[in-house]
């Protein structure tokens, strides 16, 4: 298998602001291209919905920007270092970045408490007193300090996904990705954990978020970002892009989605 190619950033994309900065991300499985030569921009406190049909490459976009995935080629610029750079320690790039995956993933014979602080006192070695009077903080503000003792297994979906994204955000990350979080869940539990996503966007969290809730994209996102068979189709503020979508592909796409 060959070596990835390496892109080296242009001295404009380095001084440019903006938190996140993807320029010409590509990645292949194989034969399979799934992102196709990707550019996309963050800025700090912005919000920014990624949708499109299943296997359009929202997830592993995101999986990219948490170098979970390596990309074969492009540049992934966080507040202006290339993170994308083989000789980065990856682990040092995650720290800083906040994920929320569709399951939970929450740890099943720890509590909640020893869940949301697993990051802050292992990466980020905050004494342990410190980050559960963090974390009980986090928790109380959305409704689930009872719990913090609790297993996962006493929790309902939509409580696990609160826990999953509190625990993301304890140690204060630049980037939050949540990558398709309401999507396992029963419809009556997914309010719960749309109105904490609103929640932190109101307080101006940086939030990318791969998302099927086109109104909740349209509500919440600055912007909406339309990708289909791994290229970005249509990138534009939310409310152009569901009023008046410029690309007859994203038409297309609007009109099936809302009349599912």
């Amino acid at each position: 298998m060959s070596e990835p190619s390496v892109t080296t950033p242009t001295s404009e994309e380095t001084a440019t602001p903006g938190l996140l900065r993807l320029r010409g991300i590509r990645r292949s499985y194989g034969e399979k291209l799934v992102l196709d030569g990707v550019d996309l921009d963050v800025d700090t406190h912005e919000v920014v919905a990624l949708v499109g049909a299943s296997g359009s490459g929202k997830s592993t976009l995101l999986r990219t920007i948490n170098l979970l995935e390596t990309i074969d080629d492009g540049v992934i610029l966080l507040d202006g270092e290339d993170v994308s750079d083989p000789r980065v320690d990856a682990d040092r790039v995650r720290a800083r970045i906040g994920v929320v995956f569709q399951h939970y993933n929450l740890f099943p014979h720890l509590s909640v408490l020893d869940n949301v602080t697993l990051a802050a006192r292992l990466v980020h070695r905050m004494p342990r007193a410190a980050a559960e009077a963090k974390a009980l903080e986090l928790l109380d503000s959305v409704g689930l300090a009872e719990f913090a003792k609790a297993f996962p297994d006493r929790l309902s979906g939509g409580q696990q996904q609160r826990v999953a994204i509190v625990r993301a955000i304890a140690t204060g990350p630049e980037l939050l990705l949540l990558d398709e979080v309401t999507s396992a869940l029963d419809p009556e539990l997914v309010g719960e954990v749309l109105a904490l996503v609103r929640s932190l966007a109101d307080r101006g969290t940086t939030i990318v978020m791969a998302t099927h809730e086109m109104a909740f994209a349209r509500e919440v996102a600055d912007r909406v970002v339309f990708l289909d068979a791994g290229r970005i189709i249509e990138d534009a503020p939310a409310r152009e892009f569901f009023a008046s979508p410029r690309e007859a592909r994203t038409r297309e796409f609007l009109a099936r989605f809302l009349r599912a």
